[in-house]
């Protein structure tokens, strides 16, 4: 059965965002909705601005032009208290899981609550060790190991156990399944649609694995030259006639994508 979203009133919109770096323009004006408890998959050529996109969700970046609203804020014109309020409710699962190698995986996991909130250490602990078994590790195993101990997926699934601390309304994905066998990335593709259906969180993709985007998609979108040429839910998009995106899903160097040499 088909999921209903409500596109009228999206957690994330983002109006004729513009980004420039020195003379090179990476976003043109990028126009996207992500409707509340709904996956979204941004789909691109590499170095086409889908990173910089996540990263204006969160605030790490500041656009040249437009606006970027995320459950009723403009990260774009906030103020920095109003911007640490909004990342209270955002994970952010990096693409090589950004752990800091000096700490064990528990004091990762932790480090969100530490610095944001003044639990107690047997509540940190008690969430810890939740949110590393909800993402299908041996908590008591791996929360004691380093970072450089752990195999690619296990490393991926402990960054997303502290992206998911919080239990914040919004996960931001980049690239989940970068580097990881066809088995592993499977697994994590269904971990994230786990988390959607047991935390009701609105999830932001980016990917190159086209498999597991159509596995995680409610909606997919297609960045290219810095504008969004295609945005429809997965059955749509599957279909679509547009050129580029029946390039894009054909793996094929014949089209109206011309890459130089």
């Amino acid at each position: 059965m088909k999921k209903e979203f409500d596109l009228e009133n999206p957690l994330i919109e983002i109006k004729h965002l513009q980004k420039v770096f020195g003379t090179k323009e990476v976003l043109k004006s990028v126009d996207l909705i992500f409707p509340q408890g709904s996956t979204t998959v941004i789909l691109g050529l590499s170095g086409g601005g889908k990173s910089t996109i996540i990263k204006h969700i969160v605030g790490l970046m500041k656009p040249t032009s437009g606006d970027i609203w995320v459950d009723g804020v403009n990260v774009a014109t906030c103020s920095e208290q109003e911007l640490r309020a909004v990342r209270k409710n955002i994970g952010f699962l990096f693409q090589d899981g950004a752990m800091f190698d000096s700490m064990n995986i528990f004091d990762n996991v932790a480090f969100p609550l530490r610095e944001h909130f003044d639990y107690s250490e047997a509540e940190i602990e008690q969430r810890v060790m939740k949110m590393l078994s909800m993402t299908g590790l041996d908590a008591e195993r791996v929360s004691k190991l380093f970072p450089n101990e752990l195999s690619g997926g296990m490393r991926k699934r402990a960054g997303l156990a502290r992206a998911i601390i919080m239990e914040p309304k919004i996960i931001l994905y980049d690239e989940p399944t970068s580097g990881l066998d066809p088995i592993t990335s499977d697994l994590i593709t269904q971990l994230i649609l786990d988390l959607q259906e047991k935390l009701g969180v609105t999830s932001v993709l980016i990917t190159h694995d086209m498999k597991e985007s159509f596995k995680a998609a409610d909606y997919l979108a297609f960045l290219f030259e810095g504008e969004i040429i295609e945005w429809a839910d997965n059955e749509a998009f599957k279909n679509t006639s547009n050129p580029y995106v029946r390039q894009l899903l054909n793996g094929s160097g014949e089209g109206p994508i011309q890459f130089s040499d």
